[in-house]
């Protein structure tokens, strides 16, 4: 410190909006969102979510829409998540490797209409595919089998990649999945295609809302503790990262995210890389239901909220308020 009270005194530079903002040290754009869409099947479909208010499943041609709408409000990126109909659903997940199922179909739709002017994220595990919820395959006692699983998603991530997938992002959290998925899309051309791994994906009681969008919650058998992370840990997280790092993933993904934030930040200090944070379902909903209850303003929550990822060093947010941030951001 330079200089004491009265000589300095902190509050000059907030006594006016022009210079609170000269002297804001961190800004949330549209540039720094991903905004997560959910696709269902038919035509003209909006399904809306019940546990997930102002947010729905749409069918293909929604979702180009929604891709267009995307990228006039300056947003860089999607993140799709399929809800597959049950009959399409296995033990093995066999959907996956579908090159015409709902994920592929949209890929290639917001390809063919959107180009480059917006990158595509698609999630890479099984739970979406399985009969049983789980992320992977599984054994007759219903323990998720980690290397069988793995030759899964290497399958399922080329089928994303050959469909025009930008960023794949396996959230399964299988070990060694992010060297096999990199030696295969290597192998096969994908040389340009990233991979954003969810290395520190916590077994978290905030997902709720997304298993019901992607129609999971209902069948999911037992629970994710046995590869998700525990969320008393912290120093684990750094050991995910590295390896994953290691293996070739080119950004790190912690999810959930508010909770969640002091692992971003020793993620990015640690390795300064760059670090995504997923505002996950629940926090949404959370968010939804103080505006509903009158506890608070949707518009100073979310950009709030947007502003604590940053600050805490994320290079970008996936969340689901991103359209409606990006249009206050973009007034």
């Amino acid at each position: 410190m330079t200089a004491n009270y009265p000589m300095l005194r902190l509050r000059r530079t907030r006594a006016h909006s022009w210079s609170r903002s000269l002297h804001r040290e961190v800004l949330v754009t549209p540039a720094d969102l991903i905004w997560p869409l959910f696709v269902t099947g038919g035509s003209g479909i909006e399904d809306p979510i019940a546990s997930l208010p102002g947010v729905s499943r749409w069918s293909v041609d929604g979702i180009v829409k929604r891709a267009k709408d995307a990228v006039a409000a300056g947003i860089p990126a999607l993140a799709l998540f399929p809800n597959t109909q049950p009959e399409r659903r296995s033990e093995d997940g066999a959907e996956a490797l579908n090159p015409d199922n709902l994920m592929c179909r949209a890929i290639k739709a917001i390809k063919d209409a959107c180009g480059d002017d917006i990158g595509v994220l698609t999630d890479v595990a099984l739970d979406p595919y399985t009969s049983h919820g789980q992320d992977g395959l599984i054994d007759e006692a219903g323990y998720v089998l980690n290397d069988a699983t793995v030759d899964v998603l290497v399958g399922q991530s080329l089928n994303q990649a050959a469909a025009g997938a930008d960023i794949i992002a396996p959230s399964d959290m299988m070990d060694g999945r992010i060297t096999a998925i990199r030696e295969a899309l290597e192998g096969h051309g994908h040389v340009n295609v990233q991979i954003m791994s969810y290395a520190a994906k916590y077994a978290s009681a905030f997902y709720g809302p997304f298993r019901d969008a992607v129609g999971s919650s209902g069948l999911l058998k037992g629970n994710k503790k046995t590869y998700q992370m525990d969320p008393g840990n912290a120093e684990e997280a750094l050991r995910e990262v590295e390896l994953d790092l290691a293996e070739g993933s080119d950004s790190i993904m912690v999810k959930p995210g508010l909770p969640y934030l002091d692992i971003a930040v020793r993620v990015k200090q640690t390795f300064q890389v760059p670090v995504f944070a997923y505002q996950v379902s629940g926090e949404y909903a959370m968010i939804e239901a103080a505006v509903a209850a009158g506890a608070g303003d949707r518009d100073g929550l979310v950009l709030e909220t947007l502003l604590a990822f940053k600050r805490a060093g994320c290079s970008g947010v996936l969340s689901y308020h991103a359209f409606h941030a990006a249009r206050l951001l973009g007034a």
